[in-house]
């Protein structure tokens, strides 16, 4: 059989250039896969970018936007990689990567279904431990997609990729998401066994003392999937990007748990002692600084984040409490405890109920420092208002984002939707990550 990429896109025959005719698959040849790209948002994880892998390396800068078409997307840039990594991108690169607005509609692979208007709050009725009741339901989306080239590429090796038939991605990257590492602790002193991910910073080094933060989901998140809870939002990808890495070196530990953590009526399960029991593992195992350990969640990570400091009050250096509650007469540990906490007017539970949390720590001499910040506001305005507040210099920082500001459109602006998109916003103020990581006991 001849070799098509020997085959001759014209010849000469009698002085005149006869131009053969390439079937439409021959552009599909020229590529030997596609990968999915995704990326975790405040929301949840995308589908924001197609890596194509071509057989000899292409020209980025004779690349644009409308070579290649995806379905119901917006191609947003083209460009080449030396690998399917978009952080590689260099000037000529086997690798092209097709990026897509994370705006589409189909971007979204988590879609969570509206809660109903029942007052949600951090936690679900019922005994602690037990699956979570009247919880968010969530849909899974197969990250995939198909791309098409629709225009000829130029390649490397002086020949031409001509417009195609489409190919379909076969793998998938997730950007972040991949470097954690899967495992599950079976603690011999409560008997639970745990599932969790564990993101080892880069460059790794026995020698250096890392610090380590605990994010724990919310019940939404309840899985047996262990990746569940780094796909549903920024609670523990955020500390673990490249950008937050470059400036702050951690572990980020994120349990998976596969059933109710903690409750309304302030109960927790075996749980929180097995988690604690865990970081003690890590800490043996890596060169870990036990004074710079730090705990956050949201709604019931939030609720168990708490618990831990009442019944641990000297081990975290700080916590980060995004939409919990608990009951006030029992948070006196706190108020000698270096906290932020984030959470929505118009959370039906979580905002009266941290109203009546430090209230309680101001009886018990802590000073707290309050601010209402606009949901909407851009980074560089987020990280005013956190210089703002870090500048009083008290241990305690409570912020509720104005009502109004929270939920985005097209979702009921009810006390569901602020709470849950209380950490949408929450996880994404790089600043309060500073803050947290700079305390240490």
């Amino acid at each position: 059989m001849t070799d098509r990429r020997r085959f001759l896109f014209s010849f000469l025959a009698a002085g005149t250039a006869v131009v053969i005719g390439l079937p439409a698959a021959w552009a599909a040849d020229r590529i030997r896969g596609a990968t999915a790209i995704t990326k975790v948002f405040g929301d949840g994880i995308r589908l924001i970018g197609v890596a194509l892998e071509y057989e000899a390396a292409v020209d980025g800068g004779k690349l644009t936007a409308a070579n290649f078409r995806i379905d119901s997307r917006t191609v947003v840039s083209v460009f080449t990689c030396a690998s399917p990594d978009p952080a590689d991108r260099a000037a000529t690169g086997r690798f092209v990567i097709v990026e897509l607005s994370p705006d589409d509609a189909g971007a979204p692979l988590r879609k969570l279904l509206p809660p109903e208007d029942n007052g949600n709050g951090p936690g679900d009725p019922g005994a602690a431990g037990g699956p979570p009741p009247g919880g968010p339901k969530v849909l899974d989306i197969l990250a995939k997609a198909t791309v098409t080239q629709v225009s000829s590429v130029t390649l490397g090796d002086n020949t031409v990729a001509p417009a195609g038939a489409a190919i379909t991605t076969t793998a998938v990257s997730n950007l972040i998401v991949d470097d954690f590492r899967q495992a599950e602790f079976s603690d011999p002193k409560t008997g639970d066994k745990l599932k969790y991910n564990l993101f080892v910073p880069k460059d790794y080094d026995p020698a250096k003392t890392y610090p380590l933060v605990l994010f724990m989901h919310d019940a939404g998140a309840t899985s047996i999937d262990p990746l569940t809870t780094l796909r549903q939002g920024l609670g523990a990808v955020g500390w673990a990007s490249p950008e937050d890495q470059a400036k702050h070196p951690c572990f980020v530990l994120a349990p998976q748990y596969a059933g109710m953590i903690a409750n309304d009526q302030s109960e927790t399960t075996s749980m929180l002692d097995t988690t604690i029991d865990l970081i003690d593992k890590l800490a043996t195992d890596y060169s870990i600084d036990r004074r710079r350990l730090y705990a956050t969640g949201q709604s019931g990570g939030c609720m168990m984040s708490i618990a831990m400091n009442i019944k641990y009050p000297d081990l975290f250096a700080a916590s980060f409490l995004v939409a919990g509650q608990w009951d006030p007469a029992l948070v006196k540990p706190l108020a000698k405890a270096k906290l932020w906490i984030v959470v929505s007017e118009g959370d039906l539970k979580a905002y009266p109920g941290q109203n009546a949390i430090t209230a309680a720590l101001e009886q018990d001499g802590a000073k707290v420092t309050r601010a209402v910040w606009d949901g909407t506001s851009t980074p560089d305005a987020f990280a005013v208002a956190v210089a703002a507040m870090a500048a009083e210099g008290t241990a305690i920082n409570y912020v509720a984002l104005r009502k109004g500001t929270v939920v985005p459109a097209g979702q009921s602006d009810n006390g569901g939707s602020n709470h849950t998109n209380t950490w949408r916003i929450a996880y994404t103020i790089g600043g309060i990550r500073d803050w947290i990581l700079a305390q240490q006991r």
